[in-house]
């Protein structure tokens, strides 16, 4: 990730708020409230002896304005939702609704069906107009109640058909490509020179998202494979050398792996895309899971999808919708060349190999990711009724903060090798540097 300097963090607006907002007996936050980007002390200490603090990267803090941009009774809002399914969804949607209606009294809510492409003027999907009624009981269930897909979608048709509903606040529920398009929605809206504000959810099960410290759906995500690993525990320990493989989702970043790992102290070796590994050799996998089993009879091995991808043959790359490259399954690909190399050797080995991914995704948020989702949706909200535009709501040093959506620009976080997370992992699991 490149680092904080090489982005501007100041937040874009449609113009002055000058309408007095309808929230009551309430904190409203002042515009030059921040939140330090760095509060390590040393940092701060070094850099306001060097500096002046007023030069200091600081983030703009998230919450409600005494004075807004909008009128509320002009307000039509529109929220759409991207990308694959994660949970808490429903929840973000929920929470937007309910916001919308009882505090800023806004009467015209949409919901643009599957994606981007639910915006066009000519779909084939109506949009659903969103009331309290419709949306009061759908944080019990999994999934999107709009529907999602992946993929771009043409940028004027989609700003022509927020022109064609009168759309002044569009939300957007999605990750990088999410908000890609975003970015692309509000330049169109810009060249336009429309009054629509567009302001993101970010929604990425993986956590991968820069400058955003956790994203919702990430505790339901790695709380829910604790399972998985329990269960692969189970069947590892129950058969002669038993070994247990459970691929969770991460297709560049490994927290799932990571964190599912420490909640649940059961797993022997962990694999993710940051951290290379080898099969063969005196240090590789193989070797070491050989050495495992004759000392406890069982191994259990937690890998992230993107993991170990240099051990496929790269010829004609692939592309999903949303422009990720479509990933070969390492799960699958361990489990044979595991079974391959002790059968050679003649060693009775178990193998069984555990998938839950879509079963993951899919679920209801928990209850702290469900609280999370409505802290979100309010400040989503908050921002959009003050007028500020292409922008992401993201919580940074323990704060709820305005970000610019360029700060996609900056690459997919990842787990740091040398971070106390990773540390902890290899703690827990005691696995040696699996290079051969």
């Amino acid at each position: 990730m490149k680092e904080s300097f090489d982005l501007n963090f100041d937040i874009k607006r449609l113009g002055k708020p000058i309408t007095s907002s309808p929230l009551k007996n309430i904190h409203f936050v002042s515009d030059d409230e921040k939140i330090l980007f760095d509060i390590n002390y040393k940092n701060v200490l070094n850099h306001s002896k060097q500096n002046s603090c007023g030069d200091m990267v600081a983030l703009e803090k998230a919450g409600p304005r005494e004075l807004i941009y909008f009128q509320p009774e002009k307000v039509i809002a529109g929220i759409v939702t991207c990308g694959g399914l994660c949970p808490g969804l429903n929840n973000v949607i929920r929470s937007l609704v309910m916001q919308l209606h009882y505090q800023y009294k806004v009467k015209k809510i949409m919901g643009f069906r599957y994606g981007y492409r639910g915006l066009f003027s000519h779909s084939n999907e109506s949009p659903l107009y969103l009331t309290v009624e419709d949306v009061e009981d759908i944080h019990y269930f999994g999934g999107s109640m709009l529907g999602c897909s992946r993929g771009s979608s043409d940028t004027v048709k989609i700003v022509d058909g927020l022109e064609h509903y009168g759309v002044n606040v569009l939300f957007t529920i999605g990750g990088d490509g999410t908000i890609k398009g975003s970015i692309d929605i509000e330049e169109e809206v810009r060249k336009r020179e429309l009054d629509i504000a567009v302001v993101n959810i970010p929604k990425t099960i993986d956590n991968d998202i820069p400058y955003i410290s956790r994203s919702f759906g990430f505790q339901t995500a790695f709380s829910e494979a604790v399972e998985s690993i329990r269960c692969a525990h189970n069947e590892a320990i129950g058969a002669p050398n038993g070994i247990g493989i459970v691929k969770v989702m991460g297709r560049s970043s490994g927290f799932i792996a990571a964190q599912t790992t420490l909640a649940q102290k059961d797993v022997n070796y962990v694999l993710v895309p940051e951290i290379d590994f080898d099969l063969d050799g005196e240090h590789g996998l193989l070797s070491e899971l050989e050495q495992r089993l004759k000392r406890a009879k069982h191994a259990l091995i937690v890998v992230a999808e993107g993991a170990g991808q240099k051990f496929f043959e790269q010829q004609d790359t692939k592309y999903d919708l949303s422009g990720n490259k479509r990933l070969d399954d390492i799960g699958v690909y361990l489990k044979e060349r595991i079974k391959a190399s002790f059968a050679n050797k003649k060693i009775e080995v178990n193998v069984k190999y555990i998938d839950p991914s879509y079963i993951i995704r899919s679920v209801p948020a928990n209850p702290e990711d469900g609280v999370y989702c409505g802290f979100l949706a309010e400040h989503a909200v908050h921002a959009a009724m003050s007028g500020r535009t292409r922008m992401v709501i993201g919580r940074w040093n323990e704060n709820f903060v305005n970000l610019p959506m360029d700060i996609i620009k900056a690459g997919r976080k990842k787990l740091d090798p040398n971070s106390s997370l990773w540390q902890s992992v290899l703690l827990s699991t005691g696995q040696p540097p699996l290079k051969a």
